[in-house]
């Protein structure tokens, strides 16, 4: 009888070493990592896998089973292999060493709360570690699949699955079968999710959801991703406190003290805190939970009735001692005084970590909003906030008093005073430093492991910084009337964390949280929250006669100027420059084309009225805009009854024919300083000298021709504008 050939033995070793190593396999680690995959896949994450030789075959073929599908029809979900990109491959290993090909990448891919799933037999790799470093440094989860452990990848990784086998081959064999096993995890998550999401007998179908305000967080959210109908749900964690505002008129001066006595008080009481955040997220056809602390005494119950009133479920950790209260004095829509009768923070007296699980495992976006007194510093909270960071977009609102960030967070929104103070940098006072910004933006990205950081800068709107990204995005908020700015900081972050959860992008959200915040100054800020006016958006009067009716109910001084404005110049500059200076707002009032003709001939004017307002508009010194067909403005002045009319100083008030009826309601006619030598007549004759000997009139329009942008608007509608010293985030 032949002897056996001593490959039959080879062979036979090689099934045995493969029997015992699948027999090994941690199968309920490998189906867990597959639900914990499916979530964070489902919420928007990446799967990010690398591997060498045969690990990368074994890499590419798990993301294969990802974006297509294993065995079942679902959703495709994201899912890269790193090493498949040749081009970046090479071109870094060119630049950098071979030791970086996976750790640029995921320096330029990872986002917090996205996987990386590194493949090595020997677990020894150097460009695995520095790419398992690299993700540690971004807020990303690395998991290991080795060979026998440990070995430095499984003490880098977060989690390991090790294979116990005697060779590479079988080793890289086993990851296959664990590649097949995870897929097959990740794809049953997906079909579950994907019935619970589709409603099973759809014959009547669902009536559509009330439109949100127009200035409320919902306003222009996208689609959800899954596609259904269902109400978003929110979760604000932080302290809550209760503001109280004492309002009323003030006539006369106490003969005791020269200090205005306030008769008339009316009291308004309302959530502060992460509780005014909880009632403006409800304003938006939300489903909002808080997360707090409450204390048993009577403020603790008008708290509690407030969150009835406004539909806001409480998960309530109990406060020991008296509810923090803030209370203002205010008259004329000004705050005399300022009571804080917040005092040390008390004791919470339980994590209630089973209702604070609950609502987090609903929820489509968390808000925390952290001042200072505990909630956010519970570790048990803490735990299951940073669990929930890769499933959910987390928004954090920090406090100088109050907890850093946890891992993994998509967005932090400081001020600027508190982002300077977090990264220890200096800010000037009523200072506008957008580099100060930007500079503290991207120390907290660093410091505390974020996606992404907005400053709010009051009213000169935000700044956001990407992790990755070298360019800052700065959103300018619109100029508004407004003093009371209180909770606009409330009103950002609420929207900002609701336009995240329906799908929205960070710079749309920040963008639509940008004009949410304005919108609440507008509409009256705390009032807002109180009294839920109607916005008047009607559209029916012209922006500046609105401008000037808000100016004057404010007890503000409304400044008009009068003039043709065809070409602007350096001395309308000048003299716009010093006229808005007289007062709160100013407006300007411009001849209409037809008017402009009559007075300054034929073949004026140069540009029409819709482009010189939008000229006039784009300048810092003008708010508003309003056009006239007559040859003069005494009417439009009588439609805006100004305080202030101002004129340059080439003219007297005696030329002028609206000088009485400007005196006719109080108001006065002014001059200020005018600049020599410019005219739009004289600007006219230098652009285009008249030919010698010629007598006949210079045709303006046919030789000069104004090219805009393309898809530039000159008919663009004004912003309602601004009071200065208003804060609109």
């Amino acid at each position: 009888m032949a002897a056996k050939p001593a490959s039959t033995d080879d062979g036979h070793r090689h099934l045995n070493g493969l029997t015992q190593a699948l027999a090994g396999l941690d199968v309920e680690r490998i189906t867990l990592w597959g639900s914990e995959l499916a979530d964070r896949l489902s919420a928007g994450r990446t799967l990010l896998v690398a591997g060498n030789g045969g690990s990368a075959a074994e890499a590419q073929h798990l993301t294969a089973e990802l974006v297509g599908r294993y065995k079942r029809e679902r959703r495709g979900v994201a899912a890269i292999a790193l090493h498949a990109d040749s081009s970046t491959v090479t071109a870094v290993a060119n630049d950098y060493g071979y030791e970086q090909v996976f750790a640029r990448q995921v320096e330029a891919h990872a986002r917090p709360g996205d996987v990386l799933l590194l493949l090595s037999t020997s677990g020894r790799s150097a460009n695995l570690l520095r790419a398992a470093e690299a993700a540690r440094s971004a807020g990303v989860t690395t998991w290991a699949l080795t060979g026998p452990g440990p070995s430095p990848l499984t003490e880098l990784a977060d989690d390991a699955v090790t294979i116990d086998a005697a060779t590479t081959a079988n080793v890289q064999e086993c990851h296959l079968v664990v590649a097949h096993l995870l897929a097959a995890a990740v794809e049953e998550r997906l079909v579950e999710q994907q019935a619970a999401d589709t409603p099973a007998v759809p014959a009547v179908p669902e009536p559509p959801a009330l439109p949100a305000p127009v200035d409320g967080p919902t306003a222009a959210l996208p689609a959800r991703r899954t596609g259904t109908a269902k109400r978003l749900r929110v979760v604000v964690v932080g302290d809550t406190l209760l503001d109280r505002d004492s309002t009323g008129s003030v006539s006369r001066l106490s003969p005791e003290a020269p200090v205005p006595v306030l008769a008339d008080l009316d009291v308004a009481e309302r959530p502060g805190g992460a509780g005014l955040a909880a009632a403006l997220s409800a304003t938006g056809g939300v489903d909002v939970t808080l997360v707090t602390a409450l204390s048993q005494d009577v403020s603790g119950a008008v708290l509690r009735s407030l969150f009835d009133d406004a539909g806001v479920r409480v998960v309530d950790l109990g406060l020991s001692g008296p509810t923090p209260v803030k209370s203002r004095i205010r008259t004329h829509d000004r705050t005399l005084l300022m009571l804080d009768e917040a005092g040390p923070a008390g004791e919470i007296l339980s994590d209630n970590l089973e209702d604070v699980a609950d609502a987090l495992a609903t929820a489509d976006g968390i808000l925390v909003s952290d001042y200072g007194r505990g909630v956010a510093a519970l570790p048990g909270v803490r735990r299951l906030l940073a669990e929930s960071t890769g499933r959910v977009p987390t928004v954090w609102d920090p406090h100088p008093l109050g907890a850093k960030a946890v891992p993994g967070v998509r967005l932090v929104t400081p001020n600027s005073r508190e982002a300077a103070g977090l990264t220890g940098r200096q800010s000037v006072a009523g200072r506008d430093d957008l580099t100060l910004d930007i500079a503290a933006a991207r120390d907290l990205l660093d410091q505390w492991r974020v996606e992404q950081v907005v400053v709010t800068r009051g009213m000169r709107g935000a700044v956001l910084m990407q992790r990755g990204a070298h360019t800052p995005l700065v959103v300018n908020s619109r100029r508004v009337i407004g003093h009371d700015a209180c909770g606009a900081g409330d009103r950002f972050a609420a929207t900002t964390t609701i336009q995240l959860a329906g799908g929205a992008t960070p710079a749309a959200a920040v963008a639509a949280a940008t004009e949410a915040a304005t919108a609440y100054v507008e509409n009256g800020g705390p009032r807002y929250v109180n009294d839920r006016p109607e916005p008047d958006r009607s559209g029916a009067e012209d922006d500046a006669l609105l401008l000037a009716r808000q100016v004057r109910a404010a007890g503000g001084t409304v400044v008009a100027v009068g003039g043709c404005f065809d070409l602007l110049h350096r001395g309308h500059a000048a003299m716009l420059e010093e006229a808005r200076q007289l007062g709160d707002c100013l407006i300007a009032c411009i001849n209409d084309d037809e008017s402009v003709a009559r007075l300054k001939g034929p073949d004026r004017p140069v540009l029409s009225a819709a482009d010189r307002a939008a000229m006039l508009r784009s300048l810092r010194s003008v708010d508003a805009v309003l056009v006239f067909g007559e040859d003069t403005p005494e009417a439009a002045l009588e439609s805006l009854r100004p305080d202030i009319f101002v004129k340059g100083g080439d003219y007297h008030a005696t030329e002028l024919p609206e000088s009485e009826a400007v005196r006719a309601w109080g108001g006065h006619v002014v001059t200020v300083p005018f600049v020599d030598g410019y005219s739009t007549t004289s600007l006219l004759d230098k652009l285009i000298p008249e030919l010698p000997g010629s007598e006949a009139p210079r045709p303006w329009k046919s030789l000069i021709s104004i090219q805009w942008p393309s898809g530039s608007s000159r008919n663009a509608t004004a912003s309602p504008p601004v009071r200065r010293g208003s804060s609109a985030v």
